[in-house]
């Protein structure tokens, strides 16, 4: 495939037909997605293909919690866990909810699950002084991240990366046995799609790109 187009077409899928993945597969997508640029080259992600359907049961359900948050903040408009607005949702409420969660509740059947996890002291955190919250640091796992997605596309796979885990790292530390000093970035579910996506919508280049300073002119070719 080319590569404009793999990166056109590789959205989230959350539905999975029943066929596997063969394990090759699976270390062919992440033997590409090994060459994402990381600070000075460090490479600190670590990856756990997680097989266990119990596992796999205690990370989506720790995840439900966490949805229920997500969507509550969505029904009042907001922007989920923002670190800017404070949210007006009552969120032990939210966690008590029993929505279904996209993908999760049959998460034993995926037919891939990733749980990436990366080194701190690897990261170079340039902005972790300024007075808000760091950007920077997800810039030495997030390439990595999706390269796994655009790897699987390209191989006809389609997934879809979850961030939920995070805000419940030390209830899952454990079962995944994280190391001293790591943190959990994301969860990858991979699979052949139930439907393929053929193209996605995304703002125009003059919606966000400005000349000399970011209240110049649009951008125009």
């Amino acid at each position: 495939m080319e590569t404009s187009q793999v990166m056109r077409t590789t959205g989230a899928v959350r539905e999975f037909t029943g066929q596997p993945v063969d394990d090759r597969v699976v270390a062919e997508v992440l033997d590409d997605a090994r060459f994402a640029p990381s600070g000075g080259n460090r490479q600190g992600w670590r990856v756990a293909v997680v097989r266990d359907p119990a596992v796999r049961r205690t990370l989506a359900d720790a995840c439900r919690p966490v949805w229920g948050e997500y969507v509550a903040q969505l029904e009042l408009g907001e922007t989920p866990f923002s670190v800017v607005a404070p949210t007006a949702a009552d969120l032990d409420r939210a966690r008590r909810r029993t929505d279904d969660v996209p993908a999760f509740e049959h998460i034993e059947s995926v037919p891939v699950v990733l749980v990436v996890a990366v080194d701190l002291r690897q990261l170079a955190v340039s902005d972790a002084d300024l007075d808000r919250h760091s950007v920077v640091a997800g810039c030495s796992i997030y390439p990595f991240v999706q390269n796994i997605l655009l790897a699987a596309r390209d191989r006809g796979l389609g997934g879809v990366v979850t961030t939920f885990l995070a805000r419940v790292e030390p209830q899952v530390a454990e079962p995944l046995g994280l190391p001293e000093h790591h943190a959990l970035a994301a969860m990858v579910l991979l699979g052949h799609p139930v439907r393929q996506v053929r193209r996605l919508r995304r703002n125009p280049v003059e919606s966000f790109t400005t000349v000399d300073r970011f209240d110049g002119k649009a951008f125009r070719a």
